[in-house]
């Protein structure tokens, strides 16, 4: 990496004893594995994608408030926030380009969960993540993707995508489209949400690779990319971990059949999220969180097709039709949901009496 001589600099590291290499398979930053060889001394650098990534001292001032609040018995996990450079900043300018430096944590990353009790610790991991951070002045936090959970506004630009696109809407096309303008009641109960429910600090991006666990997986050991943390009602972290945890399928599947929930990982997540937040949180805010897995999957779904629509000008594809895929496949999974409404109910209210039982 030829600009790591500045960097070493700017962060205080011998350049003469580093050893750097290609780090994981992320999208957005570009990751490295830096190895202070003298004192075996591990690091993960990134180079910083602004042009996702708009605001990067949000980023940074959000950082700053975690890390004014956050002590060492807070958390029963590393949270991996970027080390300062010799100038006190999270970000460092080389040849017009950001980078970060991390503290390295050992243990395994997932990228899908085989069993119910991954669901649980990674669940439990994101709760205990809220609850430790309700305290912090939410008007202290800012949106580094502003609008990213809006639904409203996510609402609004499918119906700007269908009223402008140059796609020929065949019959199937028509019946998705039809599908999601249909979940108007999704939308009414996120404006009363909005209304009703307190904001919180967030990470909102709660996929489970986002989480770093001990090698024998019995432990989670770092929760990492912070970079999406902002102000969020607590049910759009719930409801992203059961939109990807808790399915059958993952969103790339076209097995359109056996697309739904996993009421087993469900329950898992359900246990796992309630249990550190039970006690610090309102009924009302508690009650949210199935909601959240339905209005996460519609979210995405309406995200896919507009970009459908859109001629595909956001997300990476593979071939024409994927987001109209991905689409469909949230459109399942969220039909599963709110099938699954009743049962998922009855999850949520004997969780809540373990959790009250227990304490």
């Amino acid at each position: 990496m030829d600009k790591i001589g500045s960097l070493a600099e700017a962060y205080g590291l011998n350049n003469k004893n580093l050893k750097t290499e290609k780090f994981g398979s992320g999208h957005i930053h570009a990751t490295y594995l830096v190895e202070q060889e003298e004192d075996k001394e591990k690091y993960i650098l990134q180079t910083f994608n602004n042009s996702v990534f708009k605001f990067p001292e949000r980023i940074s001032s959000n950082l700053g408030a975690l890390s004014g609040h956050l002590g060492e018995s807070l958390l029963p996990f590393v949270l991996p926030l970027p080390v300062r450079n010799r100038d006190g900043e999270f970000f460092t300018q080389v040849e017009g380009q950001l980078f970060r430096l991390f503290p390295f944590v050992e243990g395994v990353t997932k990228d899908a969960v085989e069993h119910p009790h991954q669901a649980n610790l990674a669940a439990e991991a994101f709760g205990t993540f809220i609850k430790t951070f309700l305290n912090v002045p939410i008007e202290g936090i800012q949106e580094p993707i502003p609008d990213f959970h809006n639904l409203s506004q996510r609402y609004q630009q499918l119906q700007l995508s269908f009223e402008n696109t140059e796609i020929i809407i065949d019959n199937e096309l028509e019946d998705i489209i039809d599908f999601y303008f249909d979940q108007i009641d999704l939308l009414q109960q996120y404006q009363i949400y909005q209304k009703e429910l307190p904001l919180r600090v967030t990470h909102s991006d709660t996929k489970i690779n986002n989480l770093i666990f001990s090698e024998d997986l019995a432990k989670v050991n770092a929760l990492i990319d912070l970079d999406t943390i902002m102000p969020g009602f607590i049910f759009y972290d719930f409801g992203d971990l059961a939109r990807t945890v808790a399915c059958t399928e993952d969103e790339a599947s076209q097995n359109w059949n056996e697309i739904g929930v996993d009421l087993k990982k469900y329950k898992a997540l359900i246990e796992g999220f309630c249990k550190p937040l039970a006690a610090h949180i309102s009924g009302k805010e508690m009650a949210s969180l199935p909601y959240g897995g339905e209005m996460m999957t519609y979210i995405m779904g309406l995200r896919f097709l507009a970009d459908y629509l859109n001629g595909n000008i956001y997300y990476t594809i593979h071939y024409p039709e994927q987001n109209r895929h991905r689409a469909k496949n949230q459109m399942h999974l969220l039909m599963s949901l709110q099938e699954q409404r009743t049962n998922i109910e009855a999850l949520m209210d004997e969780a809540l009496a373990n959790i009250d039982n227990n304490i």
